[in-house]
Order: structure tokens, then C-alpha cells, then sequence
């Protein structure tokens, strides 16, 4: 009998476990961050982490004196980024992009849709940036917002994409999508 009820208890414990372990991480944005477009939403409350340095691209906007960080790789960054943004990169991130700045410069990081982005925001408050925001929806919030891109000749509808599944999670409306 205590075997009979030690595994009832046991197979319970587990199933709480897998339940526990199982459950949706997906955080559902304030109205502030959400974009026009739902299929970005969706996908963004699954993939990007929010916390008190999220921002959106009104917001971002509106900082007075920020300095914008494209985390996206150099091709991607060539093909259209925010007008004045640094590039930063990802995979081997540009330093000297931020060396000269004082350590309580506002800094925007933007990659494609935020998930990148979100990831070097965090390593630049570990290296004493008090002031690093992660812009949610990134590149594809900013345009969404009706926002302006620029490559090196001036302004573009061009953005890249990263790939053709990722370019599902903006309308063709906006502008020729690169890949």
C-alpha cells in the first residue's frame, strides 16, 4: 500500500513539474510597446524580453540626446538603418561604436525586431552604460511607426529582413523587403 502510494505522489510531482515547466513564457506587452501590426506582436511576446529599459520606437524617439546602436551584422545595417545610427553589430560587436561616450549616455539598440538588440543591451549595462533601452519591434516597430530609414545614399523603403520567414512579420506595404 505505501508503494502504491508513494508512486501516486511521485507520478503527481512530476506531472506538476512538467506542467510548471511547460507553461507559456510569453509576456504580454503594455500598450505602449505593441505595434500596428498583430502578426509582429505575437510573435514579439513569445521572442523579446521586456523589462524597465524596453522602449518603443515613439519613445525612442523622444529621448533627448540618445545615441542609436544597430546590433544587426554590417550587411544587413548597409542595406537601411535608423537616420544617425551607429553601427554596433552583433556576432563581434563594433566597441568603438560606444568607447567615447560617457557612461550615462542614453543608448537605443535596434536589431530587427528586438530578440539581438535585447541581448547587447544587457552587455553594455554589464560594462557601466546606465541608460541602454532596447527598442521592442526594433527596425520593424520603427517603420510600423512611420518612421524614416536611411542607407548611404539617404532615405529608403529598403529593410532587410534577416530571411523570408522573418519578413512575414512586416507588411509589404512598408517597403521592399531585402533578405
Amino acid at each position: 500500500m505505501n508503494g502504491m502510494r508513494y508512486l501516486a505522489l511521485s507520478l503527481s510531482a512530476i506531472g506538476l513539474f512538467l506542467l510548471y515547466g511547460c507553461r507559456s513564457t510569453a509576456t504580454q506587452a503594455p500598450d505602449r510597446l505593441r505595434t500596428s501590426y498583430a502578426p509582429l506582436d505575437r510573435k514579439l511576446r513569445k521572442l523579446v524580453p521586456i523589462d524597465s529599459f524596453t522602449i518603443s520606437a515613439a519613445e525612442a524617439r523622444q529621448l533627448p540626446e540618445a545615441v542609436f546602436l544597430d546590433a544587426r551584422e554590417r550587411q544587413e545595417y548597409e542595406v537601411s538603418h535608423l537616420p544617425g545610427a551607429r553601427y554596433l553589430g552583433f556576432s563581434e560587436p563594433n566597441t568603438s561604436a560606444v568607447d567615447s561616450l560617457p557612461r550615462n549616455t542614453p543608448l537605443v539598440v535596434y536589431c530587427t525586431v528586438g530578440y539581438r538588440s535585447a541581448r547587447l543591451a544587457r552587455e553594455l549595462r554589464r560594462a557601466g552604460f546606465g541608460r541602454v533601452y532596447n527598442l521592442y519591434g526594433s527596425i520593424y516597430a520603427w517603420r510600423l511607426a512611420g518612421l524614416p530609414l536611411v542607407d548611404a545614399a539617404g532615405p529608403t523603403t529598403t529593410i532587410h529582413t534577416y530571411n523570408h520567414k522573418w519578413g512575414r512579420f512586416i507588411p509589404d506595404t512598408l517597403g521592399t523587403k531585402v533578405y
